[in-house]
């Protein structure tokens, strides 16, 4: 039976990724298949509320507990994304636990250099993985690769609060060392591509395009059905 196909766009801020995402849905779209769009962290429900105060500098909270918010606030997502994909519903994701496991690592690391002593419960990669075990695994998810250069240069950076250059250096560090080289955690969670985002538009929506056409078939062909996200 046809199921739907869980995309998930990820990469640091002003990457492009809800330009590429919409633009994928519109060709989905074009192409005759429906699509469910979202994007994390939804702002819009109780929980994400609390989040967007503290992504705009509005409230604080302990590291540990805004991590367990952004994870709750995925797993709020999780019966709509199962019940859509098995409606035949293709979901495309701007953001997932990617973000949220790489973002609060790289806080800890930066946090563990910058204090005199080490943090009384470390933000380890485990740790900040365990929460998003059990989530609707994706079958594709492309990294918009940026420099930080390039991604400083677009419009709007900067204005909350892990638009900082010191924090975007770790979260690319943690993608790259983690889902693009070392460890099998992104094969684990679907397949990993990284897409080259400092080209044209036009140029990453092709890319983008290839890529997903590409596992389009490897899922049609091989019939798979829809994962979890599991730890290494």
């Amino acid at each position: 039976m046809a199921r739907g196909k869980l995309i998930v766009f990820e990469g640091l801020d002003r990457s492009g990724k809800s330009s590429q995402s919409l633009r994928l849905v519109e060709k989905l779209e074009a192409d005759g298949h429906h699509v469910l769009h979202m994007r994390f962290p939804d702002r819009t429900t109780p929980i994400g509320r609390l989040i967007d105060a503290y992504l705009k500098g509005e409230s604080n909270q302990d590291d540990h507990v805004i991590h367990l918010l952004f994870s709750a606030n995925r797993w709020e997502a999780s019966s709509t994304i199962h019940s859509h994909l098995a409606a035949n519903t293709t979901v495309v994701l701007d953001r997932y636990f990617y973000s949220g496991i790489a973002y609060t690592h790289a806080k800890s690391l930066l946090s563990s250099t910058s204090s005199p002593s080490p943090p009384p419960s470390p933000l380890t990669l485990d740790w900040c993985t365990s929460p998003d075990v059990g989530l609707p695994r994706p079958d594709l998810t492309l990294f918009l690769d940026l420099t930080l250069e390039e991604a400083a240069r677009r419009g709007g950076y900067g204005g909350e609060r892990y638009e900082k250059r010191e924090m975007q250096e770790r979260v690319r560090e943690v993608f790259g060392r983690v889902w693009m080289g070392e460890g099998d955690a992104g094969r684990k969670a679907g397949e990993f591509v990284r897409v080259d985002a400092g080209k044209g538009m036009e140029e990453v929506e092709e890319e983008v395009w290839m890529n997903v056409r590409d596992m389009w078939e490897s899922v049609e062909r091989e019939g798979k059905g829809v994962g979890v996200f599991e730890m290494k």
